[in-house]
Parts: structure tokens; sequence; C-alpha cells
């Protein structure tokens, strides 16, 4: 074993033929949230993945070494945003994902929703609200979502093919400096929510001018972001309790007071 944590193990198996394949393994519910990353990593590469009826996924073997350049992962970062959906859903301007998935080890919706803010709303922060079970944190959640088309007037939102967990510990390079990312939480949704992990992504000041020289900052981003991280604290909190939830008090307060 390489690696584990609260719901998978990581294995790397050596086949008689000298390759090397790496291998998640989940005894607990495991088939849904394997199967949500598989789509995701396709949909993100167009891997070639195989998997049998048991609730582990097998992939190719990469020899990580180091992180890739600031600069060139937001470039390509926003060009993945920017592409052509592969899924007819999301080319008929629909969010969300040909399954559900897991978010960490929560499960995470994604049935098809063609208004973005409702699919925030609902998929997303009524989600994580009603599994943290909190009657404060439900109230000025209530409170923001009745309000939270004014955090996109003027804006256009369209669906971008998201990593939906991009944090660092997801980012690497492999051999020859090429950049990639792990372990998705894969859907179709606003491109700002790709940065909804920024707290903890280690962008630099490099990444966000290649990113923004691709697709500009839109009026509101700043607020957004705000929002965006939300939702991830709300998960964090419902994983490992501690204080993301005063995280998520603070961003649900300062949205409130501003857009209520």
């Amino acid at each position: 074993m390489v690696s584990s944590s609260s719901w998978s193990s990581a294995y790397v198996y050596t086949t008689d033929g000298g390759k090397k394949l790496f291998v998640k393994q989940s005894s607990n519910g495991g088939e849904g949230m394997f199967k949500g990353e598989a789509l995701g990593l396709q949909a993100m590469y167009g891997s070639g993945l195989r998997g049998g009826e048991a609730t582990f996924i097998i992939m190719e073997h990469l020899n990580f070494s180091g992180r890739p350049s600031q600069a060139d992962l937001g470039r390509k970062l926003a060009h993945m945003h920017l592409a052509e959906p592969s899924d007819e859903n999301a080319r008929d301007g629909k969010f969300g994902f040909a399954v559900d998935n897991t978010i960490g080890g929560t499960p995470q919706p994604n049935g098809w929703l063609g208004d973005w803010v409702n699919f925030f709303r609902e998929r997303r922060l009524r989600h994580q609200l009603s599994l943290a079970n909190d009657k404060r944190l439900s109230e000025m959640g209530e409170q923001l979502m009745a309000n939270l088309e004014q955090l996109f007037e003027g804006v256009e939102v369209k669906p971008s093919l998201l990593h939906g967990d991009l944090w660092s510990g997801n980012i690497s390079a492999v051999e020859g400096g090429e950049w990639s990312i792990l372990d998705p939480a894969t859907y179709y949704g606003h491109h700002e929510a790709e940065f909804g992990m920024q707290w903890c992504a280690g962008f630099t000041g490099d990444f966000w001018q290649a990113y923004h020289e691709v697709i500009p900052r839109s009026p509101g981003f700043e607020d957004r972001k705000q929002l965006y991280m939300l939702y991830h604290y709300l998960n964090h909190y419902n994983l490992f309790g501690g204080g993301y939830r005063s995280s998520a008090e603070s961003i649900l307060r300062q949205l409130t007071r501003k857009y209520a």
C-alpha cells in the first residue's frame, strides 16, 4: 500500500510484463466513487481505464517529479475550461455530470440543471448544509441562497469541465515536466468554481496571471471565489469537523451582509 484515506487505499502493482499499475480500492461503497473518478479522468484526458466487478479502479502508474510550472498550469487549466464539452447535456448549456461522484468521501450529486445558480444552490450548498445539520449555518445559508443571483449579475456562465477538487495534493508533474491533476470530482460548472480549494492549492501570481490572460476576470470574481470556497469549507466540516465550521460561518456572514 502506498497511501490511504478514510475512504480508499492505494497500491502499486507490477505485472508479469513489468508494467506498473496504480490501484485504488475501497471496502465501503466505493463503486459510485470510482465510477465517477473514472468518467472524470476520461473527460479530462480521454484516458483508457480498466475496472472490474469489485470496488476498485486501475489506471496507469505515473512517476511524479515535483510540481509543474505555475504559469503552464494556469494556461492549460484555462484551456481545459474553454474546451468544447464532450457531453451533449453540457453542449446544450446544462450543468452537472453523467454520474454522481464524491468530493473526498462525501457524495456529490450532479443531476443536470439548465441554470448555474440553481445548480450551485441545490446540488452544492443546500446539499452540504443538509449534511451538516447545523441550525445556525442552515439559517445563514438559506439567507444567502435566497439572494444568490446577485453574485452573478452581468456574468455569463457557460458549462466548463472542472476537476472539482483542485488542491496542492492533487497537482503534480510527471517525468519530463508535464503537469498532471489527480483524484477529480469532475462536473461541468462555472469555471470560477474550480478555485474553491485555492486556500490550500498554492497558486502563485504566475498561475493567476497566465490563467487570466486566457480567461479574463469577470466583475465580482473575488466574492464568487469566497462563495465557491464556502462549498469546500462546508464539505471539510462535514468530513473532519473542527475549525472548518468557523471558516464556513465567516464566509456566510460576509456574503449575507453584502447580498442580503
